[in-house]
């Protein structure tokens, strides 16, 4: 975790190398760091490539007041990447849980598929072995 920080940028790509799994956040209450999302998905696509799961998260709902994203500006930017959207509240504990759940299961339902592409030698199969051959 970053936090976004620009001074940590390059340190913070070098552990994007085998992540199986990413969560962005921006702050509704902060048009900088929703604009810097694109760059974040940039890089991603290109240090950890198009199959690690990404969700996008607006954190600080529980500050209505004092919004500047609109919800659907989120909503619409997600869409694009194709990756599931939360708007968050990390202080009072909304979509936290159910964002992660989401974020676990597509990268579980990912590996799953993984195992099933496997050359995969069935146990109790019996083998006509020859002189040589084990």
């Amino acid at each position: 975790d970053t936090a976004g920080q620009e001074r940590f940028h390059t340190l913070s790509t070098s552990y994007f190398r085998g992540a199986q799994g990413f969560v962005l956040v921006y702050d509704i209450t902060n048009l900088d760091s929703f604009q810097s999302i694109t760059s974040w998905m940039k890089d991603i696509h290109e240090k950890a490539g198009d199959e690690v799961d990404v969700i996008l998260l607006g954190n600080k709902c529980d500050k209505e007041s004092e919004r500047v994203v609109p919800k659907q500006k989120g909503e619409k930017l997600a869409w694009e990447h194709g990756i599931p959207f939360f708007e968050t509240s990390a202080k009072d504990n909304v979509n936290i849980e159910d964002a992660f759940s989401v974020l676990t299961q597509e990268i579980l339902e990912k590996k799953s598929c993984v195992l099933y592409d496997l050359d995969v030698v069935a146990l109790n199969e019996s083998k006509k072995r020859t002189c040589c051959a084990f």
